[in-house]
């Protein structure tokens, strides 16, 4: 029996748990820190829980691999009673051959949503709150990236237009290789909530 990938996300939730409670710990932590002075400054009873739980994380991500086991879960985004469904990959996990083919599949879906229901909204992009972005520059945008998602908050709706390593994108230092444009739509000006 091959485990699915809910199977592997309650597995790696109930070791995570087992770390924070002292039951998993890697007694070789202080090995793995090539800084004997940052080795000795840290608590290496939380780093060994640290360890052991990447560890057990690795093993999870060689087992998606190995049975090809997809990272992929389904999120839904509700905005002004309307909702969609699109796949997203899951944090613990990692992305195998054909997951990112699934991300790319749903762009359309989460666009068409997108336009639907911003209608006679604003856009920023949200590395530059302040400033506007047009209709067209979004545009310009959807051509160069890869797939799409999409998030809501109470009276506004976040774009994220993505592109490069399913693993990568929201990281900074993956960038040009890999990466997301974030879009805020809002009826009047963007809120102080972080994309």
């Amino acid at each position: 029996m091959i485990y699915t990938t809910q199977q592997l996300i309650k597995i790696l939730d109930q070791e995570l748990k087992a770390t924070w409670r002292g039951e998993r710990v890697v007694l070789s932590s202080h090995e793995r820190i090539n800084n004997p002075v940052i080795a000795k400054a840290l608590n290496t009873d939380k780093m060994n829980q640290v360890f052991a739980y990447q560890d057990f994380r690795r093993q999870i991500h060689k087992y998606q691999i190995q049975h090809r086991v997809s990272g992929l879960i389904w999120r839904t985004c509700t905005y002004q009673g309307q909702s969609i469904s699109y796949p997203e990959l899951h944090n613990q996990l990692i992305a195998v051959p054909g997951d990112k083919e699934k991300l790319i599949k749903y762009k359309e879906s989460v666009l068409n949503f997108w336009w639907k229901m911003t209608q006679d909204m604003k856009f920023w992009l949200s590395a530059h709150r302040r400033r506007p972005i047009s209709y067209d520059s979004i545009q310009e945008f959807i051509y160069d990236v890869e797939w799409a998602e999409i998030d809501a908050a109470r009276t506004e709706l976040y774009l994220g237009l993505c592109w490069g390593n399913p693993q990568e994108y929201q990281y900074q230092w993956a960038k040009p290789d890999s990466g997301c444009h974030r879009i805020i739509a809002a009826v009047d000006q963007p809120s102080s909530i972080k994309v």
